[in-house]
Parts: C-alpha cells; structure tokens; sequence
C-alpha cells in the first residue's frame, strides 16, 4: 500500500507518523515537499552559532495536543514555558502595558483601555451597553467592523490589531469574527445584548496556567522525531503538479501511482491539485488568501537593557516598519542563559509584501532601529539572521468557516483521500497537529 502525504510542513509529518502507527510498517508512506526542507513555517535556524526558532516560537499550552504529541514522542523533557512576563503596546509613540483580561485585545469593561485610547473612546466603551444592538446569527463580519461600530476605530487599531497580527499576520479588517473568536460569536450567537456582555460571557475563567510553551531545542527537535518515528520516504524540492483519479485509486504527477492520499498543502495549492478531481472543493480553497511575512532574529550584547517585558506589540498606523519584537531572552528563561540577548522582529502584514523584497541588510537595520525607537536603548547587533515566509499564514476572513465547511463538504467522497492543513481549522501548531492527526485516522479508518 502507498501513500503520499503531499506538503512536509508539521500537519504533513504528524500524518506520515500517525499513518505509520495505525498501518504498521507494510505501508509504503511517501512525503512531498516542494521546498528544500520539510517543516514548512517551523524552522530551527542558527543565530550567533546558537539555535533558535525562526517561524513560530510558541503554542499554546493550554490545548493538549503538542505536549501530548511530545509525551508520545518521548520529548517531554523538550517542554519548556514562558517567564510569565507580559508584552508591551506600542501606540501613539508611547509603550503601554498590555491590559489584562481582554478577549484578542477587545476590552471587557471601558477602564482596561484607559490610557491606550483617549477619554472620548473610554465614554463610549463605557455607553456601549445602553446603545440598541444587533447581531445576526446568521452573519459574519470583519472584527474591524464590530469593534469600531461598538467600541471606537481606537480600540480595533491600537489593541486588537498587534493580537491579531501576531497569530496571523494580518489585521482585524482581513479577519473574521467567527474565526479569530469563536467564543466570541457564540456568546453573540446565544443573544447578547451588547458587545460588552458578549466578552464578558466570553472570556475564560482566571487561570495561572501558562498560556503558551515552547520546545527547549527548537521546532527541529520535533520535527526530526516525526520523521524519523513516520519511517516515511521523504522528497524535498519536488512539487505536485497534477492529481487525478485512476481505477486503482490515485495518480500525482510526477511521482506517479499511489492508493490514498493526504493534501497538506496551503490553500492555493490544494485549490490547484483538487481542480479536476472536485472543482467545488478547488473553487472554495481558491478564496482563501495568504499573508507574507519575515522575521528578523538579532543577538545582541548579553547586557544590552531590555524592557522585562516579553514582547513589544506595535498598533496600527504607528510610523515603524516592525509591527512587533519578541524578547526572547525576556521570555523565555532557557534562553536567557545565552551568551547574548536574542530579540526577534516580524514584519509584513495581509496586503503589504513589499518587506519581501527587501535585502537582509536593510531589514536587519530597519529592525534595529525601530527595536532602539520603542525601547530608548542603543542596539548594537552581534549577530543578525533573516527568515522569510512567503504565503506563509491563511487569512481567516468573514464567511472562512463556511468555506472550510464546503471544501470538507465537497472532497469527503473521494475516495481513500484526505484534506489537512493550517487553512482549515487554526493557524497554531496546535491545530496543525490535530488536522494532520484527524486526516491519517479518518485515512487509515477506510483503508482497513
């Protein structure tokens, strides 16, 4: 039996290795990857001669399946957590301490904001529950558009826009409620009166759990379990250029014939692949956009004085070309046994690639000197790497559960194939890591 799990990035190689634990080692497990590394946005490169993750650097601790998957893996050891400090805003060229108790930044009650926007938008937070309200169950809606017609344009900008744009590179106007706050839409979904009691009925109860954890030595560490535990023939550097059905069961070209399929791939890709095979799935992944990114990794002089924050997050409309730094060596405490302070800068968000273009040194100096505007203090780089992430983050835009709901609709009678990927259901490595898991069980469920 063979098959070909198309796209290597973390959801593509928890299929390979689940598919391997439920099939035994008689399946002929194939992994394709049009990069020349698998791991998709998960990287482990190098700055200053020292590891360090150049895509996502944390997940959500509070979901079980990373550290279950690490258990199973035997690498709980590798589970580490955050310092527990808290990021800063940067907004109006002033840092401010991020509120507490806000649902992705939307403010529970008008004091949270007290400070981050000024006092008209604090009155009219306050008013907000004796405004009439509607909201349609049926609907969705851009967060930009709920926040500012409820909340104020100051709201939406200087606090839910940094949130949003760290988990998806984009910005409340690109993002859909339903998707980036589910609890959110299900609190209006249930008939809230107003905005305000929809975040209250929202948020979680008060927790000390640690929200994020990380991986002691990187994303590789996992990666190279996985691929190592999935036993599978991994190509690197070779992109699918066709799928079609055939009698027997499957033809991907150029690799040719295989019994079952699982598409890993972001969504113009598996838009691309699904064409001719089920237009409907093809056309409904073809809606889905991506965002660009790069992150800048800099070492600095180990005593270089950081804020004790974990992260600078910057509003929108700020004039700095960052929209946020994570202080890595704040953050993280086995970090902060470098030789050197490790800070890192994201740039580029939904609609603006040009930072893609740049040449590493000018990002390296942009980032440089907009990490010395927002903290005061001289930064003198030791050490610099530059990632790029091309298409690297799906855009969640109104109306994405529903699309996501016709493509599952529309592929679920190919035979012996499956659907997986970051487009889906979540962004986060967590949620990677379940669609990959769901895919290789529902796959291996029909073919025994």
């Amino acid at each position: 039996m063979r098959i070909a799990v198309v796209g290597g990035g973390i959801t593509g190689l928890v299929a390979a290795y689940r598919l391997r634990m439920l099939l035994g080692a008689e399946a002929d497990i194939l992994v394709l990857d049009r990069a020349q590394r698998v791991g998709g946005i998960l990287h482990t490169g190098e700055v200053a001669g020292e590891p360090l993750d150049l895509g996502a650097e944390a997940f959500v601790g509070r979901r079980p399946e990373v550290p279950g998957l690490l258990r199973e893996l035997g690498l709980e050891t590798q589970l580490v957590l955050p310092a527990g400090k808290r990021p800063l805003l940067w907004s109006g060229g002033v840092a401010h301490a991020l509120p507490e108790r806000t649902l992705m930044g939307i403010p529970s009650h008008a004091e949270q904001m007290r400070g981050l926007v000024d006092d008209a938008t604090v009155d009219w937070i306050a008013a907000e529950t004796t405004r009439p309200f509607e909201w349609d169950p049926e609907s969705d809606t851009d967060v930009y558009s709920l926040i500012t017609d409820r909340f104020g344009a100051q709201v939406a900008e200087r606090s839910v826009d940094p949130l949003l744009g760290g988990v998806y590179a984009g910005s409340s106007r690109s993002i859909g409620v339903r998707a980036a706050v589910p609890t959110l839409a299900a609190a209006l979904d249930a008939g809230a009166p107003s905005l305000t009691h929809a975040v209250a009925a929202a948020l979680p109860p008060p927790s000390n759990t640690p929200v994020f954890g990380g991986i002691r030595d990187g994303y590789r560490v996992l990666l190279d379990a996985l691929t190592e535990r999935s036993g599978a023939r991994i190509v690197t550097d070779s992109p699918a250029t066709r799928l079609a059905r055939s009698p027997r069961g499957w033809v991907l070209d150029p690799f040719g014939a295989v019994d079952a399929v699982v598409l890993a791939t972001p969504a113009p890709v598996t838009a691309r692949l699904l064409r001719t095979v089920s237009p409907a799935a093809a056309t409904a992944a073809a809606g889905i956009e991506l965002s660009s990114s790069v992150v800048v990794a800099l070492a600095l002089p180990r005593d270089t004085p950081l804020p004790d924050n974990s992260g600078i997050l910057v509003a929108t409309g700020e004039p700095l070309r960052a929209k946020a730094f994570t202080l890595s060596s704040r953050k993280w405490p086995h970090l902060a046994d470098r030789g050197t302070a490790l800070v890192r800068a994201s740039f580029g968000k939904f609609g603006d690639d040009s930072t893609q273009s740049w040449p590493d040194d000018k990002l390296v100096t942009a980032a440089a000197e907009d990490l010395a505007h927002v903290t005061g203090v001289a930064i003198e780089p030791v050490g610099a790497t530059v990632q790029r992430w091309p298409g690297g983050l799906a855009q969640y835009a109104p109306g994405h559960l529903d699309r996501v709901a016709a493509i599952e609709a529309a592929a679920a009678d190919l035979p012996h194939f499956a659907l997986a990927g970051a487009y889906l259901h979540g962004v986060g490595v967590p949620a990677c890591v379940a669609s990959g898991d769901t895919a290789a069980r529902r796959l291996a469920a029909a073919l025994s």
